[in-house]
């Protein structure tokens, strides 16, 4: 095996494993003691974070900031994942972003020129939109964190009723137009709510927290398949049915709750059809006005009710 094949092997195997020994090394790579203490030398020197502990116990051990060994892209693999990361400079805050933008400019300056001055010309011609927003999102991190490693954070929330403070088990974070969303656990409402991370004003670790809820088996892919994401009812005590335009279901196509409770059909058109909560009538008037005469409410009364007072509102506005 030549010097630079067992170098990058060398680099995968001490990446794969939490700690070893130079005998341990030697043995896998049928060389001495002598040699790896060499290559792990150099190692070192091109920057993969090694640790040696001395004693009957100690050996090698990799910190947690690894480096990955060198990967080959294609050109058309390097461009895309360029891009995947070019696509979040929008977002303001986000839980890796001071690693995002040294990853993006480690990746860049690795390309050949050539790769370069296309990635500059694709950047005038290619953009992925997000709403700006004025909220601040400045416990991403820690709410990412305690969702991977499943533990429970107190957090101050803020909302319509007041400030609370409640302990939490994060699912994971989602962003949608602009503002990040934490699917969590809730132990004061004993139930999955969906928080938005700007209403966060701490959050924090706490040694009096409870236990760790077993969650393993719930995700935002289950969440979503379960129409859980944009934090809707738990109980379904009215039956929502309004017709659509096409233009009407073009657009509820945009909302996540919304295209849940979508059905098209052939023509184009379709209806929004499904359960949702009394408590929730207020948002779900104001989303039908807001698209005007793409849509007419069939059931429930009570949300024609709720139409016509906000109508009525408007108006003595501008009467």
């Amino acid at each position: 095996m030549s010097k630079s094949k067992r170098l990058l092997d060398l680099m995968m195997t001490v990446n794969r494993k939490r700690k070893f020994t130079v005998r341990e090394l030697a043995d896998e790579f049928g060389v001495s003691a002598r040699t790896i203490l060499r290559d792990l030398q150099e190692l070192g020197e091109l920057g993969v974070p090694l640790y040696s502990e001395v004693g009957p116990h100690g050996g090698y051990q990799v910190l947690n900031e690894r480096i990955l060994p060198p990967i080959a892209f294609t050109e058309e693999e390097a461009v895309a994942i360029f891009f995947a990361s070019h696509a979040l400079r929008h977002y303001q805050y986000l839980p890796f972003k001071e690693a995002s933008l040294s990853a993006q400019h480690k990746f860049y300056n690795c390309m050949s020129g050539d790769i370069r001055d296309r990635i500059d010309e694709m950047k005038h011609r290619i953009d992925f939109v997000t709403p700006a927003r004025q909220g601040e999102f400045p416990y991403l991190s820690i709410l990412l964190e305690a969702a991977t490693g499943s533990r429970v954070i107190r957090i101050s929330y803020r909302s319509k009723g007041g400030e609370t403070k409640r302990y939490i088990q994060p699912i994971g974070l989602y962003a949608s137009d602009g503002i990040w969303y934490c699917p969590a656990y809730c132990f004061l409402r004993e139930g999955i709510r969906v928080f938005r991370c700007d209403r966060m004003m701490s959050a924090e670790y706490r040694a009096d927290a409870p236990l760790p809820l077993d969650l393993s088996g719930i995700h935002l892919e289950t969440l979503r398949d379960e129409g859980r994401l944009s934090g809707g009812p738990e109980q379904a005590e009215l039956h929502l049915k309004v017709m659509l335009t096409a233009e009407g279901a073009q657009r509820c196509e945009g909302e996540p709750w919304a295209a849940r409770l979508l059905v098209r059909v052939p023509d184009g058109a379709g209806r929004l059809e499904g359960g949702i909560a009394r408590r929730d009538l207020h948002f779900f008037a104001q989303y039908i006005i807001g698209l005007c005469h793409e849509a007419v409410v069939q059931e429930p009364p009570e949300l024609v009710e709720e139409i016509r007072r906000i109508l009525a509102g408007l108006m003595s506005k501008y009467s």
